[in-house]
Parts: structure tokens; sequence; C-alpha cells
């Protein structure tokens, strides 16, 4: 959800260069990726063994699918390593507790922090005092207010990620007279909901023939996504295409859509859970395609720990230090191109 980068190369489209291809490299010996399917990002290929860095993660209770698979993915990439030892905490959604853990990782003084922050305005102080205390942070996906509570940053692109679905529905319906579209977005508290319907909204601006005429937040859970998906169906007789910012809430949304006998119309998930990519493979509804929001930035962030635990850059870069901050792409995934997001597709 960063806005600290500009985004570079194609406006949109289906095709991303992965970031673990990169990250995995970050000693200077050569790797290749290799796929396996876990759901969790490519494994770097046997390294030589380097300093040996303790990893402290900190991140938000795993009560959503993306949330679990950011730990899975955590936690198989650390295992990869040899020279890494990951001390993870429990999660926790209270910002005073979370404080509490990274109090204790940083008590116990170790090599380089991994903060997904719950809020990451409230927990600015929790990583300035992890950089005042000599331990570099990794920023992991929600950004802290002051750039000096982190060495790094790597997350998703919340803007990109609106952008590529408007685009991707505009494609579709470009040759529709007046097409109607609708949104069913995540909870607009957070700014990564207004960063993806900024993306959405804008977007749309290069199809004039089409409108969005209707709006719902939703919680980002499989009961909200139900409830509100209800409520756009009973307003909105007649519409051509829905964008949903998440593959868990898109649950309830299916549901709600088949329990009122809709169709003649194209859905766009959101994040890239396994179950919307199942319906995309075998093509039985309404929803279509999918953008990612990667939880392999997590085992990107692992290794940009490691990296900066043993004070060497990125094989591929000129650059002798990891970069300040990291945005992943997030690649529309439909039944063109399914085959080769599937395997990482998240529970």
């Amino acid at each position: 959800m960063s806005h600290l980068t500009s985004r570079r190369g194609m406006l949109f489209g289906t095709a991303a260069v992965g970031a673990g291809a990169l990250l995995t490299a970050c000693t200077s010996n050569e790797t290749k990726a290799e796929a396996d399917d876990s759901g969790s990002a490519a494994a770097p290929a046997a390294e030589e063994t380097g300093k040996q860095v303790t990893i402290g993660f900190a991140g938000p209770q795993a009560d959503h699918g993306w949330l679990n698979a950011i730990n899975v993915n955590a936690r198989e990439r650390a295992k990869k390593y040899k020279d890494v030892t990951l001390d993870i905490t429990e999660g926790s959604n209270d910002t005073a507790a979370q404080i509490g853990q990274i109090d204790t990782l940083i008590n116990k003084k170790v090599d380089v922090l991994v903060i997904l922050p719950a809020d990451g305005k409230a927990m600015t102080q929790a990583g300035l005092k992890a950089m005042r205390a000599g331990i570099p942070v990794v920023n992991l996906d929600r950004v802290f207010a002051n750039p000096q509570a982190f060495r790094c940053y790597v997350g998703g692109d919340n803007y990109g990620m609106g952008l590529n679905a408007g685009h991707y529905i505009g494609e579709k319906l470009k040759d529709k007279k007046n097409a109607k579209v609708i949104e069913l977005s995540g909870p607009d508290s957070l700014e990564l909901t207004r960063q993806r319907t900024q993306g959405f909204d804008d977007a749309l601006k290069n199809y004039p023939n089409i409108k969005k005429v209707a709006r719902q937040a939703a919680d980002f859970t499989v009961e909200s996504g139900q409830a509100k998906m209800a409520q756009l169906l009973q307003a909105q007789k007649n519409f051509d295409a829905l964008w949903n910012h998440d593959d868990d809430q898109g649950v309830g949304a299916l549901r709600a859509v088949d329990q009122a006998g809709r169709e003649g119309f194209l859905m766009v998930g959101g994040a890239g859970a396994k179950s919307a990519m199942d319906h995309i493979k075998a093509d039985d509804g309404v929803l279509k395609a999918t953008v990612l929001y990667p939880p392999t930035m997590a085992a990107s962030a692992i290794d940009l720990a490691r990296a900066l635990g043993q004070g060497k850059g990125i094989t591929g870069l000129s650059e002798a230090e990891i970069p300040t901050s990291l945005t992943l792409y997030s690649a529309v995934v439909d039944k063109s191109n399914i085959d080769q997001y599937l395997p990482n597709g998240f529970k």
C-alpha cells in the first residue's frame, strides 16, 4: 500500500516479473528459482552459507487467508536458508500487544526485524525504536508514517491493483454501449481501499462508454462480502462487470450471486486466493479473473532481511546495498495464464 515508490513499466496486462527470482540472489552467488506447489514463493537454490542472521518477524493476527499466507511465506522462506533463524511472534491486531511483541524482539537483540504492522501509522514509533537500537527494519505492506522507521519497504501496489482491474474490465467492455460496472470494495477506513478504488476509477476514465453505477464497502470477510453483494444485486438489476477488492470476501459475494440466480456479467477479484483461481480455471461462473496482491512479499522480506543482516546487496543490481523500497506488480490472472499462477494461489 505504499505511495513512496513510483510504478514503472506497463500500466496493465497479465505478465509480471517475479520479485523472488531477483531477491533470492541476495548474495553474490548465482541462483535459480524452483517452482513448488505449496502456494509459497519459488524456493531459492542452494547457496553458500553466510553469516548467521536472526530475523524477528512481527505481523498482525492471521485471521484472513491473505495474512495467513504472509506467515506461511515467511516461515517457508526462512527454512530454505541454513544461516537464518526466524523468531516469529504470535501476531495481534491490537496495536499495544504488537508493540509489546516488537519490544520483546528488540530486547532479544535480533539482527533484523520484519514488521507488518496492524496499523502503519500507529506502529511508527515501534519501527523508530528498533532503528534507533541499531536493528534495521524491513517494513512489510502497511507503511509506517515516518521513513526513518524502516530501512527498506516491500509491499504490494494497491493503486496498480485497481488500475489493472479497471483496464481488464475496460478492455472486455470497450465495444459495449452504455456498459455498467459496480464495485465491492474493502473497508473505507483503510488507505489501501481508497488507493484501489482510485486506481479503478482512473482506469475507467479511458473508457467513456463505461459508467460505474454503484459501490459498496465490505470488510474483507466472507460474511460481509455476501451481505454487501446481496445489497448490490437488489439495487442493480442489470450491470456488466463487478470489481471485488478481495477474494476472501469474494467467496461470500459469489454465494450471493448464486442465491440470487444472477449471471450475464463478469467478475474480477483481488489478491489471488486459490479458491478464486480454481473458479477461473474451471470457468464455471461469473468470476473470470483476479488481480494479484502477492503474499510472496513476505518471502521477499525475508530475503531482504537476510541480505541486510549479512551486509550484502542483490545480485543483478549495481549497488552494494539493498534498495530502500520494492513495490510488487499486480498481475491480472485469467484463463489465459491461470496455469502459471495457480501453484501460488493461497488458501
